[in-house]
């Protein structure tokens, strides 16, 4: 299998001197291409922190981070900005959909920025098309987020995240808005993706839905204190250590 992710030894501080911050310890890990993993801990765990090393939104104090071959710690701001729109995709808990724009348009946007690409604007829109009947969304196209229910604009917001066929997408809560029927809906699709061949990454804090995912990685205190091929084995050390975050 291909090491799609490899971190040795990833630290984060925050801060300088006793005021210091260590958000991640010494992280270690490797996420094949094709899994599905979900990153758990109580709040203060150090898990947002992680994740947005992953997705290239912010660098590591020490250690290594590689992504798909390319070792991504050091780079300078604008190879991280290419990094990020051409082999991750996000999905936010929010959506961080443009309110203004219609349901292809906001697909559409990283394509925009995507240097490499040189689409034509009728090769954009029948790309952002496709990514929206991926996720079924095709006859709400010209549809605005207000006009959407938030299972619907998540539906638009992984699409988004679908559309330059990245090498992972990052997940971050993707059903913390939204109701249960919703949520498992939202599950449902990713487990779909996955099942097509998509890396995922999601941090998560409820159980029940990490256990969509074949693997969760547990974190307290910027440490992984767990890594288990299955949610069901880390049910007692999340009910012990995070009772209070529910």
């Amino acid at each position: 299998m291909h090491k799609l992710i490899e971190i040795e030894d990833l630290t984060k501080v925050y801060g300088m001197g006793e005021i210091a911050v260590h958000a991640l310890r010494g992280i270690n890990a490797v996420v094949e291409e094709g899994e599905f993993v979900a990153v758990m801990g109580p709040s203060g765990s150090g898990k947002s922190t992680l994740m947005n090393i992953l997705g290239c939104l912010d660098r590591p104090t020490g250690g290594t981070y590689v992504l798909d071959g390319e070792d991504v710690s050091r780079l300078g701001k604008n190879r991280l900005a290419a990094v990020r729109n051409t082999k991750i995709g996000f999905v936010f808990q929010s959506y961080n959909l443009l309110p203004r724009m219609t349901a292809l348009r906001n697909v559409m946007m990283p394509l925009l920025y995507n240097a490499n690409g040189h689409m034509s604007d009728a090769q954009q829109r029948g790309r952002a098309e496709e990514a929206l009947e991926q996720v079924g969304l095709a006859d709400r196209v010209h549809h605005r987020p207000s006009e959407l229910s938030g299972g619907q604009q998540q539906r638009v917001a992984i699409a988004r995240a679908l559309v330059n066929d990245p090498s992972i997408i990052l997940a971050d809560e993707p059903t913390g808005n939204l109701d249960t029927r919703s949520g498992d809906e939202i599950m449902e699709l990713l487990c779909q993706l996955h099942s097509g061949g998509t890396t995922i990454v999601m941090v998560t804090h409820d159980l029940e839905i990490a256990k969509f995912a074949g693997r969760v990685i547990y974190l307290v205190d910027g440490q992984i204190v767990s890594d288990r091929l299955h949610a069901s084995g880390i049910a007692n050390l999340h009910n012990g250590r995070d009772r209070d975050t529910e």
